[in-house]
């Protein structure tokens, strides 16, 4: 997006009325902002718009709704890069591999929505939803707010943020080592070892309330079920079945 198209539009979005139905004053959300991302924001209107759900989003010029979706694309890979070069510095003797696994465990949709919780992003979430305890929206809105701070400050900001503002508090290296994240291929190899073959069986729903699909999973040894997922794609819905199987029968 050219600059002045960049600039007309958060200045636009820092007009939306929906904004004053959360806070009074704009000094009450810079503060809010301070306290809650422990960052101090150039522009307002920018972190206004990282911070709106599709479900508040709102029309501004020329007829288009704006919420923080491409926010959230551009700090998702921002998110990547900054994790990718601190993994290469922390593990200078470990291989590929090992590093790809460690920084998906730290970016997955889990361990973000964790990391948006611990942070009270939902005090500062602009969201019309009576429930999105199940949903990845706090996830989504900790990248489009990472996505924020580096249009705001570029990106040497956006590094020192994330690495003091957000690894140095939530991000425990050796618990990450620790965990397994895709429970689907653990619980494959685990089932091959033991001469056991596992099928999963997915069934697509209707989602009127969240205006998407939902997908349930179920993990099957011959009829038996050994765990069941819900989810907003296929593959999260196969990697929560394939986590309540391992918890039940491989872990317990």
């Amino acid at each position: 997006m050219p600059q002045l198209l960049l600039k007309k539009w958060i200045n636009n979005f820092e007009l939306i009325p929906i904004f004053r139905n959360y806070f009074s004053s704009d000094k009450e959300f810079y503060l809010l902002i301070r306290q809650v991302l422990k960052y101090r924001p150039k522009s307002l209107g920018l972190f206004k718009l990282a911070l709106t759900h599709k479900s508040a989003s709102k029309k501004l010029f020329n007829h288009h709704f704006y919420n923080n979706e491409r926010l959230e694309y551009l700090g998702d890979s921002i998110l990547n890069t900054v994790i990718s070069d601190l993994l290469y510095k922390a593990y200078p003797h470990k291989d590929e591999g090992f590093l790809t696994k460690m920084r998906s465990k730290i970016v997955s949709r889990e361990s973000l929505n964790s990391i948006a919780q611990q942070m009270g992003l939902e005090k500062i979430l602009f969201q019309k939803l009576s429930d999105y305890s199940y949903t990845n929206i706090l996830g989504n809105a900790f990248e489009a707010v990472i996505g924020a701070v580096y249009i705001d400050g570029g990106f040497n900001k956006v590094k020192s943020y994330i690495t003091t503002k957000i690894i140095t508090p939530y991000v425990d290296l050796e618990y990450y080592e620790r965990i397994i994240i895709d429970y689907k291929s653990h619980l494959i190899e685990w089932s091959q070892k033991n001469d056991m073959e596992v099928t999963f069986e997915d069934i697509e729903k209707e989602n009127r309330k969240f205006n998407q699909p939902m997908f349930v999973s179920k993990v099957k040894f011959f009829d038996k079920i050994l765990g069941s997922g819900i989810g907003y794609s296929k593959k999260e819905a196969q990697q929560k079945a394939a986590k309540e199987a391992f918890d039940l029968y491989i872990e317990s």
